[in-house]
């Protein structure tokens, strides 16, 4: 049954710039949980009622909307401490979640493998140990719903010591996780192969792009973190350069410090590309925004320093012919269209130019199979056959870390 929900938001100076992109996203975010907004409200306020949020006539406002329209939940665009969420409660009478274990909560939801289901048990139960203390009422009902998914509420009836002891062995098995993982980076980093990231705001249609190139077939769909476990796919650039392309989980604004921390492995992944394509949604009227949002989140989990090309997808749905693209370098594409593999791996032939050391080398025909290499492991630009000496002329650029980059710098 789909739950009938509230939404709260409360704009004070510190939020209003983006306060309605938030509660936008809210309901959002509640659809993609399966529930259905009837209504929201909202008040502006100088600051946050420390006790309630929201002042004492709102919260009365909102207990008697609770009433009349059968509300089943109530949500906050704002993170909820333990004693807020008990006294809001306590008031209206129903089930109260913050943006934090709505987010938490669809994570759950879209968490496929072992790993993905271990990050969010762990990013949930860190969340709701300090919550526990004078909450077991609130805590210990096990009715199914938005913010219950997952091991998270199963786990609330047992003692503290139990869920702290859950945690310390889930952090055990994810850094056997993460030891794998950099295993897999370091095999993909010895073999040469240049690794490319995908990175963005949650929708902005990564998996489908990393479809149009691999043809991964990965799910992808029209809705918030759509993808949770990261995957990784070959791809021929320029038909013969080996590169691999990673989608990774989205990234949404005050993505919460505990999702982060859980999901360290995962991140892990994005810090260790060569390159990452920063894919942005053209046509959302938020584009700045979320823009921004990514940009911080790179340079608070120490990304900014990997070079970055911005793809701007979903141009057939950008209906202001003016648009002009705020970061730079950058591509436009839509990547439902085929004629989109062209434009981006252009785009990234032209990074790679920039990134790459250019080599000009004469090859025997003997070393036929140095030049099957350079085929796969650098930008071949040219490839010509000298008839007067019977050797070939190759130019390009290849990694500074490649034999043929050291060879052009020395």
């Amino acid at each position: 049954m789909t739950e009938r929900v509230l939404l709260v938001g409360v704009e004070s100076p510190e939020n209003f710039k983006h306060f309605e992109e938030s509660m936008i996203e809210l309901k959002n975010l509640v659809k993609t949980a399966h529930g259905e907004v009837v209504m929201e409200v909202t008040q502006k306020l100088p600051a946050i009622n420390r006790q309630t949020i929201v002042g004492k006539g709102k919260l009365e406002e909102i207990q008697q909307l609770v009433d009349a329209h059968e509300i089943d939940l109530v949500i906050f665009n704002h993170e909820l401490t333990p004693r807020q969420g008990r006294n809001i409660e306590a008031e209206v009478g129903v089930r109260v979640l913050d943006r934090v274990q709505l987010i938490l909560d669809i994570f759950a939801l879209r968490a496929r493998s072992k790993e993905g289901q271990l990050q969010v048990e762990l990013a949930q139960m860190s969340y709701m140990l300090p919550r526990l203390v004078g909450s077991n009422d609130a805590l210990s009902r096990l009715g199914g719903g938005i913010g219950t998914r997952g091991p998270g509420e199963t786990k609330l009836e047992t003692d503290r010591r139990h869920i702290r002891d859950t945690i310390a062995n889930i952090r055990r098995e994810l850094k056997e996780v993460a030891a794998h993982r950099e295993r897999n980076r370091q095999k993909r980093k010895n073999s040469n192969v240049f690794q490319i990231g995908l990175i963005g705001y949650t929708n902005a249609g990564k998996s489908t792009l990393l479809n149009l190139l691999t043809n991964a077939g990965t799910y992808s769909k029209d809705e918030l973190f759509a993808t949770l476990d990261p995957l990784t796919k070959k791809w021929k650039l320029n038909d013969s350069m080996g590169v691999t392309v990673t989608d990774t989980v989205g990234f949404i604004q005050d993505l919460p410090t505990q999702l982060i921390e859980a999901f360290q492995s995962t991140l892990e992944e994005s810090r260790g590309m060569d390159l990452l394509l920063h894919v942005v949604d053209a046509s959302s009227e938020d584009r700045h925004l979320q823009e921004q949002t990514v940009m911080e989140l790179m340079k608070d989990l120490e990304m900014d320093s990997i070079p970055v090309l911005t793809v701007y997808n979903k141009m057939d749905l950008v209906e202001d012919h003016l648009f002009a693209p705020t970061l730079f370098p950058s591509c436009q594409i839509s990547a439902n269209e085929p004629n989109s593999i062209a434009i981006i791996e252009q785009a990234i032939i032209e990074q790679l130019k920039v990134i790459f050391t250019p080599y000009q080398l004469e090859l025997t025909p003997a070393q036929g199979k140095e030049l099957v290499e350079l085929a796969q492991q650098t930008l071949l630009l040219s490839q010509e056959y000298d008839e007067t000496t019977g050797n070939y002329l190759v130019s390009g650029y290849a990694s500074k870390d490649s034999k043929w980059g050291k060879k052009e710098e020395e």
